[in-house]
């Protein structure tokens, strides 16, 4: 009996000295070393709008940030998906706005703006471009070695497409055609620019379906059940250049990989099915006024209706989702599989080595992986997708 006692100790120890030599995070994701850089709009601005113009932003006031009871500059009631997405990968401090002296970056930061663009010259923002050429003055804080094992994760092109929707009401096929090549051809220039500035880890996301947006429905006056469609068709015509797109790259540029995160389908499924997400409200604000509740949240000046109970809720304001979705959001990021995001999910893309080809690359989705993605998320709600 002793010596069994003894043999499970020692066993016990060894465990004990394991765990201790190879930390991991609640995720399950091992502490790569890796970094976390973000680009894009809105979505994943943590704080540099309210930095970058002179006005006060409503994002800066309450509501925002209400479930943390901190009004920090993002278009939430609380954390966004790159907040999460960090923890998860194991880094323990906060992913900063780039824009604001003195914040700790060692670990990565944000150079999302809202209302960025691809195209244009987008007021008190910046392009992609711009965020990019940031990057670059500050590459002094980070080694090469440091920005190659990162990931650099990229949400843009909303803009593009709601202010081309807005001053083009009756554009053709033809000229909607051609206004999405120019916007990802640009895209398709910012990245190569961003891999040859160091970075060689993408994880890029598609566009939600814009005519689903609270915002969206109100301003088209669109009623509650219906979706404004053709801000709906250009954001698919737009992902469905995007795989192909960075197959090309990773096929041509040694070194390049990338996964791509199917955010038009998670919202598209939110919305079709809330229930199957603890969801309530999938087609209107938490916080605004109009008849999605879409407008006006954080506005002094401006008397918005507030939800109850956010966690309910898909979307916070008429554009940006809960603290509960971002963190939905995060969990498909870091470990969902193919049918969800792919080639490989985030947790597999931060210790894919170093300067390899890719095995696998993006392959359209199929009638059998939409029926997958039905069947798991009608099983297991959000926990899987």
């Amino acid at each position: 009996m002793a010596s069994k006692c003894n043999v499970v100790s020692v066993v016990g120890l060894l465990l004990v000295l394991t765990l201790l030599q190879n930390p991991v995070t609640v995720s399950g994701q091992r502490n790569s070393g890796a970094g976390l850089f973000t680009f894009g709009d809105s979505n994943f601005d943590a704080g540099n709008k309210q930095t970058l113009t002179k006005a006060s932003v409503a994002q800066g006031a309450w509501p925002y940030g209400k479930s943390r009871d901190d009004p920090n500059g993002k278009f939430s009631d609380g954390f966004i998906a790159p907040d999460f997405l960090a923890k998860y990968m194991g880094i323990t401090i906060e992913i900063p706005p780039a824009l604001v002296p003195g914040v700790n970056v060692s670990r990565g930061a944000s150079f999302a703006v809202a209302d960025a663009t691809l195209l244009g010259a987008p007021v008190e923002s910046l392009t992609l471009s711009q965020q990019v050429r940031k990057f670059n003055q500050m590459k002094a804080n980070w080694n090469d070695d440091f920005i190659k094992k990162s990931a650099f994760m990229i949400y843009i092109g909303a803009n593009d497409y709601l202010n081309f929707t807005k001053n083009n009401p009756n554009a053709d096929a033809s000229a909607q055609h051609a206004f999405v090549t120019s916007v990802t051809n640009k895209l398709k220039n910012d990245i190569s620019l961003l891999y040859s500035s160091g970075a060689s880890k993408f994880v890029i996301q598609t566009l939600a379906p814009l005519g689903c947006l609270p915002i969206v429905r109100q301003e088209y006056k669109t009623g509650m059940e219906n979706c404004y469609e053709p801000l709906n068709d250009l954001a698919k015509q737009h992902n469905a250049i995007i795989g192909p797109m960075l197959n090309e790259m990773a096929k041509s540029t040694q070194g390049f990989q990338f996964t791509v995160f199917d955010f038009y389908d998670a919202i598209i499924r939110r919305t079709a099915k809330p229930s199957s997400y603890r969801l309530f409200m999938t087609n209107a604000s938490c916080c605004g006024i109009g008849s999605h509740d879409a407008y006006g949240c954080g506005l002094s000046n401006v008397h918005v209706k507030l939800c109850e109970y956010q966690r309910s809720y898909l979307f916070f304001d008429g554009r940006h989702n809960t603290e509960k979705t971002q963190e939905m959001f995060a969990h498909l990021l870091i470990g969902a599989d193919k049918n969800v995001i792919q080639p490989m999910n985030v947790r597999e893309l931060v210790v894919y080595p170093v300067d390899e080809s890719m095995t696998e690359l993006w392959v359209p989705p199929t009638p059998a992986t939409v029926q997958a993605r039905e069947s798991v998320s009608s099983s297991h709600g959000y926990e899987s997708y």
